[in-house]
Order: structure tokens, then sequence, then C-alpha cells
């Protein structure tokens, strides 16, 4: 072991920048270094022993006993803290809204998913990964309502001049919470009108009805809030993080997704591999061709590669054409994981 320390050279092991000998490293068994504790997870969230499972503090146990539900619950798991009576009805509101919306895809991917013969909790998951950045978007919703709030405040800008902003920068995006879903559909409105019975409604409220004002004005189409402004800007008001409202929410879909499961393993069968025809009737491509020989393969192929701008420009129209070849797709400059705006993950 003694001639290791003389073979020194090998890459930079030897640089004097090391912050120790590598040559005289320690080898077998080192003793367990006794000033610093082992790692090991912590949570402030909850603990369990044998007698208690306790979450931020409060005996889950004796807040069942005490008729606590689990709207308080989830006040108590995000926010530490027992909400108001006003604030758990208005949670309870919320999810009672959120957790059925018919055959609705993120239903429809349960489903589908069900015809596997899969376990419920992973059509389930299935129905929960539909929430894109489109269609149950309240993590960018909400992130996107914060930061322009802070911006007003840093600028010195009035509510309503920082909401025409935000609408002028971001007037068609599909998580603007301001859209033309809900115009015959009450919803929504009835949810920002119980808010503002209950005496919940405050800041985020507010701020949204300044951009539904500002999105009317300088929309080509008629707008109105969706549901996915008020229920973002009510659940803001209530305390929970857009992150937090996108794990509640999502999580209360489940429980509608578990009921279209098993209503469809119930009403119908399995399908096996191979089962599902897709007919003639369910195609428009290309009619069908006849495979050349291979000697005639020359005659038939055309390249890929161009040369000129114009013929570029001619074959990338042409391919925008082939529907499932991805041409027609709006490339996505930004990392799309950064669309939800969560600032605080995926460095």
């Amino acid at each position: 072991m003694d001639d290791l320390s003389n073979k020194k050279g090998i890459g930079n092991l030897d640089d004097p920048r090391m912050p120790f000998d590598y040559s005289k490293r320690e080898y077998g068994t080192v003793p367990t270094d006794t000033k610093r504790a082992p790692f090991q997870w912590v949570s402030e969230v909850a603990y369990k022993n044998v007698h208690r499972i306790v979450a931020r503090g409060y005996d889950t146990t004796e807040l069942m006993e005490e008729g606590y539900g689990v709207p308080e619950v989830l006040f108590v798991d995000f926010q530490a803290r027992m909400p108001l009576i006003e604030e758990a009805k208005m949670l309870n509101y919320v999810m009672i809204l959120a957790l059925e919306d018919g055959l609705s895809m993120p239903a429809m991917m349960s489903r589908i998913v069900a015809q596997s013969k899969t376990f419920l909790t992973q059509a389930c998951g299935a129905s929960i990964l539909a929430f894109g950045h489109a269609y149950g978007a309240y993590s960018s919703f909400g992130n996107r309502l914060e930061d322009y709030l802070k911006r007003g405040k840093d600028e010195g800008k009035t509510l309503r001049e920082i909401a025409e902003l935000l609408v002028k920068e971001n007037l068609h995006d599909e998580s603007l919470g301001v859209s033309c879903l809900m115009l015959e559909d009450p919803a929504a409105k009835r949810m920002i009108a119980r808010a503002e019975k209950l005496g919940i409604a405050g800041e985020y409220v507010t701020f949204m009805k300044e951009i539904v004002a500002a999105a009317q004005k300088i929309s080509a189409e008629p707008v109105d809030i969706d549901m996915l402004g008020a229920t973002g800007a009510t659940m803001m008001d209530l305390g929970f993080s857009p992150e937090a409202t996108w794990a509640i929410l999502a999580c209360t879909r489940a429980f509608a997704a578990g009921a279209h499961y098993i209503e469809e393993i119930e009403r119908g069968n399995y399908t096996r591999l191979g089962q599902t025809l897709t007919p003639k009737e369910f195609y428009d491509g290309p009619e069908e061709c006849k495979v050349p020989s291979l000697d005639d393969r020359a005659r038939n192929a055309k390249p890929a590669q161009t040369y000129t701008p114009d013929e570029w420009k001619k074959a990338f129209e042409e391919r925008k054409k082939i529907f499932g070849s991805g041409f027609s797709i709006i490339e996505e400059i930004e990392d799309p994981s950064k669309k939800t705006g969560i600032k605080k993950v995926g460095h």
C-alpha cells in the first residue's frame, strides 16, 4: 500500500488545488463521522407513531372526532392553520364544482386506461396527467397573477393599469382565466358571487375582475371569466399557493376519475391487444398505393433534403399538410416544463 503514495501524476489528482492529498486517502472501512448528523428524511408536514398521526401539530384522530372534515385538514396540511368557517365552506364549494366535469378529457383518459385491464390508481393517474397547461393550468395562472401584482407594486401602477398590461401581453394565452368558454354557463360567476357572499373575495378576485374588464375591452370576440380564472383567484384568496391549488384540485378530480373507471369496466368489456378495429371509414389519409419493387424504388422515392430557400419553403408547406408529422405544431422555444410558472424547481 505504501507504493501507492509514490505513484502520482494520474490526471490532475496531484494538483495542488485539490482539497486533500488523494494518494493518502483511507482504504477499507472508514469509521462513522459522529460530528455530523446522519442523513434522514425530515418533514414539518406530519409524523406517525403507533399511537397517533399528527399533521402540523394536530392529532388527525382528534380532528375527526371533533367533527372537522377534509376542507379543514387541507388548510392544516397546506397552510398550517385552522380555517374560518366561511373559508372551509368556500373550499368545499370549489372542490365539489371541480370534482366532476362529465365526459371531459380527464374522464375519457381514465376510461381509456380502464379498458386495458389496469389498476384504478393508474387510470386516475392518467386522468390527472391530462391536466396540461391549458386544461387545469392553475399553477401557470396563479404564478402569473403573483408576478404582475408584484410588478405593479414595484412600478407604482394601479390594479387597473397592471391588469391592462397583463391582458395586453397575454390575451391569447390558454391560462389567462378569461375566455369564451363560460359565456352561457354561470358557474364561474356564481363562484365569485359565493366568495363575495362568504367574505372570502380579496386581492386576487378583485384583480381578476380588472383582468376580465381589460380583456373585454380589447378582445375581438366576447369573453368573460372562466372556471380557471374563478377557481384560481378564489383559491389564492383562500391562501393557497398556485402549486397547492393544482395539487388539491387534481386530486379532487381523481375521485370522479375513479367513478368513471369503475363505470367503464362495469358497463363494458376489457379491450385486449389487437382487438380494436379501425375501419377505413375512420381513415382520411392518402389513397392506397401499390408497393413498388426494389428495382422501381428510385422512380417513387423523394428526397427530404432541399437546396434553395424556395425549395425548402415549398417542402415545408407540403409537410404541414401531413397531420401527424409535427410540422403543423408551433415550436415552443422555452422549456415546456417552465410553462407552469414554477420558479422553485427544475434548475
